[in-house]
């Protein structure tokens, strides 16, 4: 078993290290291209920033799948399997619209039938649903139309969601990663656990899916150089959906039948331990409950479901007054919350130590919402650890102090005029007319 964790890990590295080091040269890419947006109404970022950033996950995509496909165990998934073709067909159709949506910003309706081309590209090479367990039933076999239409919806809704949650510098790359990683777990106990070797495929995904995200969120966190863009946001979003349909529509819980009493009981006592339904709903909860919520707001209030708004949970967590950081880590905590509490319970359904850890965590989470003002502070011997925004804690009050006082008199002297601002903003002198957005920075 060792060996294919070192696999995994060499696929893993690979992945972060190709999508990382693409990442530079596509920034300067968008900017020579002009995919550098004006800033709209529902943004949070303050100045134009380069987008285009799913083109360096796109190549950590493909490299992840060209070095796993050259590995004794993992080669086996290529040789049999068709899910790795399936996924890199639709993830480059999926990926190409979003590199267009990127520069000329394409219609809402247009991207929506692309989603679903993309899905019918993956149904068509066999990576659909061929069967749903259902508790108190057993395994229910689905027909052709039926796979493929839950299939594609599935697809199109991860997509959506993924693409929704898009909104902070971080935000989508981070929570998509944690999904990855209790996948990746999930899958890896079924595949080596069970020894059913129609997870892999999943598992895989899952492996390059952790890479891609790790290796672009460098260059994305606040204050973010690159955004992913749709391109980027459309293509994890599928990656993801190719791994949820693989492990919950491919593999059979029949061959994991670990007691006895026929199937329908069988199915019924094991759904804890094997949860093909509600795990990966588990894992893109947060994103999905966004998701849930925009549509009924926006058609409440008589607009269409693809409108633009800042009512997203992430705004809403910056209203309270959480900052950026701040908001991006919360939401970090509630999607692992999540994700790995059903990966723990997938293993010890019947241990009560799990729900009291669930329910502890859950408190903590509800007291850092609760706790917007509270700025955390490193102490001076750990400066060197964390990033630059959180030391020198005396500096920073003293500025903020300095702030709520009012600037100082100046002695008069010469005006320079002309200074580029922010957003095309003329400053005047040494010292920007604009203190608001010299406080706001860059942040998005």
């Amino acid at each position: 078993m060792g060996q294919p964790v070192r696999e995994y890990l060499l696929t893993l590295c690979v992945t972060v290290a190709v999508t990382y080091l693409l990442t530079g040269p596509v920034r300067k890419f968008a900017i020579a291209a002009g995919a550098m947006p004006e800033i709209r109404a529902r943004d949070v970022h303050r100045e134009p920033t380069p987008r285009l950033g799913g083109i360096a996950m796109f190549g950590g995509l493909c490299a992840g799948l060209l070095v796993a496909d050259h590995l004794p165990n993992l080669n086996g998934v290529f040789e049999l399997s068709n899910e790795p073709r399936a996924l890199l067909s639709g993830a480059a159709l999926i990926w190409l619209i979003g590199v267009l949506d990127d520069k000329f910003e394409i219609d809402a309706l247009i991207k929506l039938g692309a989603q679903m081309i993309a899905a019918g590209v993956m149904v068509m090479q066999g990576l659909t649903i061929l069967w749903i367990p259902v508790p108190g039933v057993g395994t229910v076999a689905l027909t052709q139309w039926q796979g493929n239409l839950l299939t594609v919806a599935l697809v199109v809704i991860t997509i959506n969601a993924v693409n929704f949650v898009d909104g902070l510098d971080g935000l989508a790359a981070g929570m998509v990663c944690i999904a990855a990683a209790a996948f990746f777990l999930y899958g890896y106990r079924i595949w080596f656990g069970y020894g059913i070797e129609a997870a892999a495929p999943a598992t895989l995904f899952a492996a390059i899916l952790m890479g891609m995200c790790l290796g672009f969120l460098p260059h994305n966190m606040h204050p973010a150089r690159i955004f992913m863009g749709d391109s980027g946001s459309m293509l994890i979003g599928l990656v993801l959906a190719a791994g949820t349909i693989s492990i919950t529509g491919q593999v059979d819980p029949d061959t994991m039948a670990l007691f006895a009493g026929g199937e329908r009981n069988a199915t019924h006592a094991m759904l804890p331990v094997f949860i093909p339904l509600l795990l990966p709903l588990t894992i893109i909860a947060i994103p999905m409950t966004d998701l849930i919520l925009a549509i009924v707001r926006r058609t409440w209030n008589g607009q269409s479901p693809f409108a633009a708004d800042r009512g997203h949970l992430h705004h809403r967590l910056l209203e309270l007054g959480h900052s950026h950081s701040r908001a991006v880590l919360i939401m970090y905590f509630w999607s692992g919350l999540f994700a790995f509490s059903a990966v723990a319970y997938s293993v010890h359904s019947a241990s009560m130590w799990i729900v009291f850890v669930i329910a502890l965590l859950s408190a903590v989470g509800l007291v850092l919402l609760l706790l917007p003002r509270f700025t955390p502070r490193a102490p001076r011997w750990a400066e060197f650890l964390v990033p630059p925004r959180y030391r020198h804690a005396e500096r920073a009050a003293e500025a903020a102090a300095q702030d709520a006082s009012g600037p100082e008199p100046e002695p008069a002297r010469p005006v320079a005029v002309g200074v580029s601002g922010v957003n095309g903003a003329t400053a005047v002198g040494p010292r920007s007319r604009f203190p608001e957005r010299r406080k706001a920075g860059s942040a998005r």
